[in-house]
């Protein structure tokens, strides 16, 4: 199993480390030609609208919709969720636009207001930590959109089929089990293709 992390801006080593610790194979895409060698592909944190420059610039935006396309299981953290969604509070377009939920970014504050809580995750366990880093939440989800987390009474991980979505930066801490339940996700993928 290989599974691809967006190397244009962001989290990236850490996401690799998470992944690695798994027992699985990463690579970091930075070609859009790239995406054809993974099963399973990770959009780190960073700054949204500098990673849709980014995505444009380096003609990644087409070839990521047909990645998703092609249902192969995608998992967006913070920025990463953005780019998901299927709507953004004060928005008028999406960036892919393939999980059906809608986030508000900054929704936790700026830069200085960031922190850490510990949550309890469905199907992952309890006593996970999270850092919360200008984190978006997740305001709104569809009817087939499975909520595995929330903090205080906002929702911040979704899974809608082979879309996870988190509001925060799992991969800054040295807990992976996040990381190990999108790798599941994807062995079901490889496994419905058998």
């Amino acid at each position: 199993m290989k599974i691809g992390v967006l190397g244009l801006q962001g989290a990236v080593r850490e996401h690799v480390l998470a992944i690695e610790e798994n027992g699985a194979e990463a690579l970091v895409i930075k070609r859009a030609e790239q995406l054809e060698e993974v099963d399973g592909l990770i959009l780190p944190g960073g700054e949204s609208t500098t990673m849709r420059r980014l995505i444009d610039r380096y003609g990644f935006m087409e070839p990521l919709r047909a990645f998703a396309a092609s249902k192969k299981p995608m998992y967006g953290t913070c920025a990463g969720l953005i780019l998901l969604a299927k709507e953004i509070v004060g928005y008028d377009e999406p960036h892919l636009g393939v999980m059906d939920i809608t986030v508000e970014r900054n929704s936790f504050g700026r830069q200085k207001e960031s922190f850490e809580a510990s949550l309890e995750v469905k199907e992952v366990g309890t006593d996970f930590p999270a850092v919360f880093i200008r984190a978006p939440h997740i305001v709104s989800v569809g009817e087939r959109v499975n909520v595995l987390a929330e903090h205080g009474d906002r929702i911040v991980i979704a899974r809608d089929g082979q879309y996870l979505g988190c509001s925060f930066h799992p991969e800054l801490t040295d807990d992976h089990r996040l990381t190990k339940y999108f790798l599941t996700m994807v062995e079901e993928y490889k496994e419905n293709l058998a």
